[in-house]
């Protein structure tokens, strides 16, 4: 082990997912700060579920990341136990680190599986983290807020860009759309890095796979009443010509989810179609060599900057 990380641990935190549909209301409350969702919420949110098979995968991806992130690790001579948390269901990131503080750990070097950052997404990852250890006084947390810029996750994302092209046929133009999860519009204001992170991850993409024609969207906004980011995923097909091909890049996004699996695999698609739009997607990222590389390489440099 190197010297220096015997008392450390790696937390990778994601969403969190109902692994069968009787825990989809108690999902929805825990997201909804405990408030109740009507009969019409739960129900759209099961039939979303059914389309997809029933569930998600995410809790089986990240869980298969954080084990391929640790393998990596070791490979490099580096061995720090890699835990994983879900912000919205089991494991909760306090029952992670419940099972961390039994490690003995005085060092948390913690990363949540979105590359960019704003106050109202990562932010609420470091909310409940820091709840989580406030009775633990010797306890250091080391949180990375952002790596969208990390040069081998820029690397994982144009490999999957490449290769989602190819699936077209080789005639005609091909549209390079990516998307993210749209956040509050007031964020803006309140000087979010969110949405200029964004940005600069579709240009830096596009420049490393040769993109000159691309555009961004924004997916999956939430039903409230205030005005969300957009465009919305929606207004930009709307605008698109009839028999183009649209190649949808999820650039926010590292597993398969209800917002890949269903926002643009189902949703998205059957829109598309509507209007005689070839649309393809990348491949999520997930488990690939490219990206578990990337996150060994973000922690790794983490763990040895001490």
């Amino acid at each position: 082990m190197r010297s220096g990380l015997d008392d450390t641990a790696i937390l990778l935190m994601a969403y969190g997912t109902p692994t069968e549909e009787s825990e989809i209301e108690p999902y929805l409350i825990d997201i909804r700060r405990g408030r109740k969702p009507s009969a019409d919420q739960i129900e759209d949110l099961k039939r979303r579920y059914r389309e997809i098979g029933g569930r998600s995968p995410l809790l089986e991806v990240t869980k298969a990341q954080a084990f391929e992130l640790q393998r990596r690790l070791q490979a490099n001579e580096i061995k720090v136990p890699v835990y994983y948390g879900m912000k919205h269901w089991h494991p909760y990131i306090s029952e992670t680190v419940r099972e961390i503080l039994k490690l003995g750990a005085h060092r948390i070097v913690s990363l949540v599986l979105a590359p960019h950052y704003s106050r109202l997404s990562v932010g609420g990852y470091r909310v409940l983290l820091e709840t989580a250890l406030a009775s633990s006084r010797d306890i250091k947390i080391d949180f990375v807020e952002s790596w969208y810029d990390n040069p081998l996750f820029q690397a994982a994302m144009t490999e999957k860009v490449i290769n989602g092209l190819k699936g077209f046929p080789q005639s005609g133009e091909i549209s390079v759309l990516f998307t993210a999860h749209s956040l509050p519009e007031r964020i803006i204001a309140e000087g979010d890095p969110y949405s200029s992170q964004l940005l600069e991850s579709c240009r830096t993409i596009a420049k490393l796979a040769c993109i000159e024609r691309w555009s961004f969207a924004y997916q999956s906004a939430g039903r409230t009443g205030e005005k969300w980011l957009g465009p919305d995923i929606r207004e930009v097909l709307e605008g698109t010509a009839s028999n183009s091909k649209v190649l949808v890049v999820p650039i926010g996004f590292v597993a398969d989810h209800l917002e890949i699996l269903y926002d643009i695999d189902v949703e998205a698609q059957a829109f598309a179609k509507s209007r005689d739009i070839l649309l393809h997607r990348t491949e999520s990222l997930n488990t690939s060599r490219s990206f578990i590389a990337a996150l060994a390489d973000i922690v790794s440099n983490r763990l040895l900057a001490q």
